[in-house]
């Protein structure tokens, strides 16, 4: 997948996983951030623990799934090691 998708891709998963993790109306760039690190994340650990060569390729909902449970992990990491709810 091009780069530019990883980017739309991740820049969604940010933002989905900020509503989740109750991070309410307002996004921080930094949620932005750690959506693009959380799918690139999730796109090596779906390609790690299932063995697939490309777990996503373009832009669809099992890409979007994947990368917004990266985002999660990685948005849940820096907010337990910040002690803050917010990132930025």
């Amino acid at each position: 997948m091009g780069i530019i998708a990883w980017i739309v891709v991740g820049l969604i998963a940010g933002w989905l996983a900020d509503m989740v993790m109750g991070g309410g109306s307002r996004l921080s760039l930094g949620d932005l951030v750690l959506g693009v690190v959380g799918a690139l994340v999730g796109g090596f650990l779906a390609s790690t623990l299932f063995n697939v060569a490309d777990p996503v390729s373009g832009i669809n909902l099992t890409t979007l799934i994947v990368a917004f449970i990266g985002a999660v992990i990685v948005v849940g990491i820096v907010r337990a090691l910040s002690g803050r709810r917010s990132v930025v």
